[in-house]
């Protein structure tokens, strides 16, 4: 399964080259030509030779993770955050380090020897340590380096026939969406555009959509679904098993009207169940290239899925076939429109 191959492949914001090579290898038969740029995005062409729109669709390799910073005397590793983790879910969770990808486990001090007072906080990355089983900082230095990056280890796996599980659904969901369109042909010029570092602040995004600068721009998201207990049901976002997410405003775009209710109509008229985006915070790459030059029409679609930024996420699979069989249908209006969707 091609989300299975993403959602196992290390790529921490900054360090994408390993997603996008296995990307390069999954569609070489594929697609006319690659292009990369100084940042790393790699942008995947097909017709740009063809009448039409140009059209820009987005997915970012990059997945949160950490970074080690120091290496203590006695082996132990100190690091620090990579994009939005959050510290609460990271002890006692394994994890692969570096190139080599070396084993390690996240400790904290045990509970049985915290103060009181120690107990009723979470803990903070300055009390958190990565544990790869050396003796010595000497030890360490042969398997680590400062500057290493380090991402969880979590297998991919489906927990049911509805549900799934894994790492870095955000948003390696939206890079296997985008793999799977690149596949087929289309009667306009298509550039998929697999982006970095977007959890650091939309990066690879700015840069890619100058170069590329499409008539108009679909990003496809991996969105946070938080339809769980102590959720106030208006604040869920998005919900599992509700289809694709289609988001109105976050902090970093208002989409446009009349844009979004075109993509509202073929939902509908496909009789493809959806729902919007309900919380405004948050962004993605929509946010830079709906800015870029004299402004790009720009919308996003976002498979819900629980947990996101953390070692581990929950994906409903028929989100995820929802999401492609709209993308599929949004594709073959532009190709029959001839000038884009509004």
């Amino acid at each position: 399964m091609l989300l299975e191959k993403l959602s196992n492949a290390h790529g921490v914001a900054g360090n994408e080259i390993g997603v996008a090579k296995l990307l390069k290898e999954l569609l070489a038969e594929h697609v006319d030509e690659f292009q990369t740029d100084y940042l790393g995005n790699l942008i995947a062409i097909k017709g740009k030779d063809k009448p039409g729109p140009k059209v820009m669709i987005a997915a970012h390799m990059d997945e949160v993770g950490l970074m080690i910073t120091s290496i203590e005397r006695n082996g132990l590793l100190k690091f620090r955050p990579v994009g939005g983790v959050d510290p609460r879910v990271l002890v006692s969770k394994p994890v692969r380090i570096g190139d080599n990808l070396v084993k390690g486990v996240i400790g904290a001090k045990p509970i049985h020897l915290q103060r009181p007072n120690e107990r009723e906080v979470a803990l903070g990355f300055d009390q958190l340590f990565i544990d790869i089983g050396a003796k010595s900082d000497d030890d360490a230095k042969k398997q680590v380096k400062l500057g290493d990056y380090c991402s969880f280890e979590t297998e991919f796996k489906k927990i049911n026939d509805t549900l799934c599980k894994g790492k870095s659904f955000d948003d390696r969901v939206g890079c296997a969406l985008l793999a799977d369109i690149l596949k087929e042909d289309y009667p306009f010029p298509l550039y998929g555009v697999f982006t970095v570092q977007e959890e650091v602040g939309l990066r690879g995004a700015t840069v890619a959509a100058y170069t590329v600068n499409p008539d108009l721009a679909i990003v496809l998201e991996g969105t946070s679904a938080s339809d769980v207990p102590e959720s106030e049901e208006h604040r869920f976002s998005t919900r599992l098993g509700g289809g694709p997410a289609l988001s109105i405003i976050d902090a970093s775009i208002i989409v446009q009207k009349n844009l979004l209710k075109a993509v509202v109509k073929i939902a509908e008229k496909n009789e493809i169940k959806y729902q919007y985006r309900q919380t405004s915070v948050g962004g993605n790459d929509a946010g830079k290239i709906h800015l870029t030059r004299e402004g790009i029409d720009t919308f996003t679609i976002s498979v819900p899925c629980r947990y996101i930024h953390s070692p581990v996420s929950f994906m409903n699979i028929e989100d995820f076939n929802s999401t492609r069989k709209l993308m599929g249908y949004i594709l073959k209006e532009i190709g029959e429109a001839k000038g884009g969707l509004i």
